[in-house]
């Protein structure tokens, strides 16, 4: 009698385990975020999507990742330090000159990362920022890349950075592309992010910093201008100086650069061609959104205490805002956040998009967490005296969702590509 009731028990456990599997089973899926928090996740997206570059490798990635909380900084920033301190080591100790270059472009994107929630004035950053640096041209070196700095004279007293990828074939033919970064971007970055495939396509590349970005905020306190087209235009009239002209030129502008470049373009008809990656048609309105009605009433009515503390309030419970909030003084050269708002008023293309007489390219993601996608069919309607204009907008199942395609990035390439075939495949050739 024993035995039978035991083997009851047992099939009956067997059972329950069978349907207590098939139900986790059924539960273990995939996961499209790394972290709830939209700018940490977003962020590890970033340092993820140079892979296709040789900026970074997966398991390096989430090696990091499962050490960090979101909305811890100094967190953030030990374990990506770590991250590329030993990835560092890893090229300092490797023979082969090829995976010495890819570690050390590795060991800048991990040390570019690590500072990005830093605060502006944190005693860390420095050197961070020089050890990304330090490792990126490295990189290039042992890869054999070609590359020159420019240093580009600007207003008095300072100067702007550039960085010219010349093409294999310096006289295909082919447009050159000047690319420039946004809200949070580096000059170094920017390799990853298109200097590398447009060579692979015999394209020359000439990347820059403007005010407000890189080593040109950090290392000469120079705060943005919403007149883009004189930091844009001073990187061409040096690059020109020592260079044939070529015979046609196309800007791309990243991120924020979704204004600066089609800005540029707006008033130097040097520009053939202008690429809005992605759209960013009115930053003042996507920056007034994030602000509640009340703060501008208390901030009239000499009540500013009272918005420093709901700002204060806010960042506590939400990283992501704690970050924008930040470096939005930072690069704007504002004091308190209001401030910040008021000022971006100025970063609108708004009666400025119908000076623009190129082609033009505009890229958005459906579900991008920081330019509302309507902004498309404003940039579109103000194109009234563009020679085309082209657009894309990318869902998530095609995996280009997100602000600047990020995690997509050969999506958005095949597009930019055909478009430039299309637009300026046969070109005049240089001239002096």
């Amino acid at each position: 009698m024993f035995g039978k009731w035991a083997i009851v028990a047992v099939l009956a456990a067997l059972a329950v385990i069978i349907a207590a599997y098939a139900v986790f089973r059924d539960r273990d899926v995939g996961h499209d975020r790394f972290f709830a928090d939209q700018t940490y996740h977003f962020q590890t997206l970033r340092a993820l999507t140079d892979i296709a570059a040789d900026g970074a490798d997966t398991s390096e990635v989430l090696e990091t990742i499962k050490h960090i909380r979101s909305g811890d900084a100094q967190g953030w920033f030990r374990a990506w330090s770590q991250t590329g301190d030993r990835v560092a080591s890893l090229a300092n100790a490797t023979i082969d000159r090829i995976a010495k270059g890819r570690a050390l472009l590795r060991a800048h994107n991990y040390y570019r990362t690590a500072e990005f929630f830093l605060p502006p004035d944190a005693p860390k950053r420095p050197v961070s920022a020089e050890k990304n640096v330090r490792s990126f041209y490295a990189g290039l070196d042992a890869l054999g890349v070609a590359y020159q700095r420019i240093e580009v004279p600007y207003e008095t007293g300072h100067h702007l950075e550039a960085v010219y990828y010349p093409a294999d074939q310096v006289d295909s033919g082919k447009p050159l592309i000047v690319l420039g970064g946004g809200f949070d971007s580096t000059l170094e970055e920017l390799y990853f992010v298109l200097v590398k495939d447009a060579h692979d396509h015999g394209y020359g590349v000439l990347t820059y910093d403007g005010p407000g970005q890189g080593s040109v905020l950090r290392d000469q306190g120079l705060t943005f201008t919403h007149e883009w087209e004189k930091p844009a235009g001073a990187v061409i009239d040096a690059f020109l100086a020592d260079h044939a002209r070529p015979g046609r030129i196309v800007l791309v502008g990243m991120s924020m650069g979704g204004y600066l470049a089609p800005r540029a373009a707006a008033f130097d008809d040097r520009f053939d061609g202008v690429v809005a990656y992605d759209v960013f048609f009115d930053f003042g309105t996507i920056a007034r959104r994030y602000v509640p009605s009340a703060a501008f009433w208390l901030q009239e009515h000499g009540l500013a205490i009272v918005v420093d503390a709901m700002v204060r309030a806010k960042a506590a419970l939400s990283p992501s805002f704690a970050w924008a909030a930040s470096n939005g003084m930072w690069t704007l050269g504002t004091k308190r956040p209001l401030e910040t708002v008021a000022a971006l008023q100025k970063y609108s293309l708004d009666g400025v998009a119908q000076r623009i007489k190129g082609d033009v390219l505009i890229l958005a993601g459906a579900e991008d967490h920081f330019v509302p996608v309507e902004q498309v069919a404003r940039f579109e309607k103000s194109l009234t005296s563009a020679r085309s204009v082209t657009t894309r907008i990318y869902d998530r199942p095609s995996g280009g969702a997100e602000h600047c395609q990020l995690g997509a990035q050969a999506l958005w390439h095949a597009d930019f590509f055909d478009w430039m075939a299309e637009r300026f495949g046969s070109t005049p050739a240089p001239t002096r």
